[in-house]
Formats: C-alpha cells, structure tokens, sequence
C-alpha cells in the first residue's frame, strides 16, 4: 500500500456511504493520530487500538446523527506523488469554516486551527467535512 492516509479516508467514506456502524483497520500511528482528532472534533464516536495475534488493528465507531453521517465528505490533499505544504497563514479553510483540516507538522498530527493558532505550517492531508 502506497497511501495509507487515502485507504483510511477511503474506508471512512465507504463505510458511511454503506451505512456501517463500525470499521476495522491495519493500525498505524498516523492513522491513530487522524482517529483522535476526529474524535475529538466529534466526526466519529469513539476508536480503539485491538491486539489481535499477529497485528494491531483500529477499530473506528462512526457517529451518526439519527439516520445521516456526521461525516458527509472526505478529500485527500496531499498525496505521495504531489505534496501539498503550507504556511501557518496559508492553511485553507475547509467549508469556510464548517469542515476540518488536518495537517502533519513538526510537532505532530494537528487540525488546521490550532496550526493556525501556533503559527505552524505543515503539509496539508486531508479536509473532513
């Protein structure tokens, strides 16, 4: 697997779309770090590291207000082969305001208003909406 940020957004908006409740998939600490920022941004209930006998896994629990997704859509910005990197003052707003920009800098996986806040820049992965 080239992009393992792409098949968790992937599996996100495919488990929404299909109405799912729960999703299971390979851990990574980046992928535990975009589920605690969802999480705390209230995009999905609750996640939960399993050890299981040969690897770990993620267990993610998508919320859902009454029969429609919290989440209503996802797009990759950054990818392997075209990098996406921005200044604190360049980060974009996601529905001016109403989305979630994730982004990778120098002191870990942040959304983009506290980036903003730190006056930290970084590449831009994905915007939740």
């Amino acid at each position: 697997m080239t992009d393992p940020i792409a098949d968790m957004i992937i599996r996100i908006k495919n488990s929404v779309m299909a109405g799912r409740k729960d999703l299971v998939m390979p851990h990574s600490k980046l992928k535990e770090a975009l589920a605690r920022i969802l999480k705390d941004f209230d995009y999905i209930d609750a996640y939960e590291v399993l050890n299981t006998s040969d690897f770990k896994e993620i267990k993610i629990t998508l919320k859902y207000a009454g029969k429609a997704s919290v989440i209503s859509g996802v797009k990759r910005v950054s990818k392997p082969g075209c990098r996406i990197y921005k200044s604190a003052d360049a980060i974009p707003n996601t529905l001016n305001g109403y989305g979630l920009t994730i982004l990778s800098t120098n002191k870990g996986i942040m959304d983009g208003k506290s980036a903003r806040k730190n006056n930290i820049g970084g590449e831009v992965l994905c915007q939740i909406w």
